[in-house]
Formats: C-alpha cells, sequence, structure tokens
C-alpha cells in the first residue's frame, strides 16, 4: 500500500478506501489508514498527507506531529482546505483503480 501511495502525484489526493479497494480488499480502508499512521518509520518517503478519508477530511491529521502539518503539506501543493475539509474533493480525487489497472 505504500508504493500506492507514492504514485499520487502532487495536488492530488486519495482515500484510505481507494487503496484498499485498489488492493484487493475493499473493506479494509482502516488497515490503510493505520499503515499511513505508520509511514514515517518507512526507510522511502510516503506521502501520506495525501490519503485522507472517503469525503475528503483530514482523519489522519494528529498523526503528522501537529495538528496543523498535514494541511500545510496539502496546502504546498496547491490544495484547498476549510475546517479540515478538503475543497473540491472530487476535482483533484486521484483514483487509484483508473489510474493504475
Amino acid at each position: 500500500m505504500y508504493d500506492v501511495a507514492r504514485k499520487i502525484p502532487f495536488g492530488k489526493v486519495t482515500s484510505y478506501g481507494a487503496i484498499a479497494k485498489y488492493l484487493g480488499t475493499a473493506q479494509s480502508a482502516r488497515v490503510v489508514g493505520w499503515a499511513m499512521n505508520d509511514s514515517h518509520s518507512q526507510k522511502d518517503y510516503v506521502p501520506a498527507h495525501r490519503v485522507v478519508n472517503k469525503i475528503g477530511l483530514l482523519s489522519g491529521k494528529h498523526h503528522f506531529g501537529n495538528s496543523n502539518t498535514m494541511q500545510q503539506l496539502l496546502e504546498n501543493e496547491g490544495i484547498q482546505i476549510i475546517d479540515d475539509q478538503i475543497i473540491d474533493f472530487q476535482k483533484i480525487f486521484w483514483d487509484p483503480m483508473k489510474e493504475l489497472s
């Protein structure tokens, strides 16, 4: 799943569920979330900030050191966020089922 997250393009986001579905385990979104929370321990960088919940909320933001880091990383990529919600989520959503198949 880290390899999938590494393929999310700059300025795009995907969801835990979309990665789980791509991996053939559609009911395992929570497991993907746990893995993203632990991504900082990987040898190679994982852009876990680009993985959000199914409606575009920054539900994992508390795993980034402080509550603003995830938002800052996304905003540095041009993604707009208000009240922990990605604006135009569907417009910037990257679906691994479409992009990697």
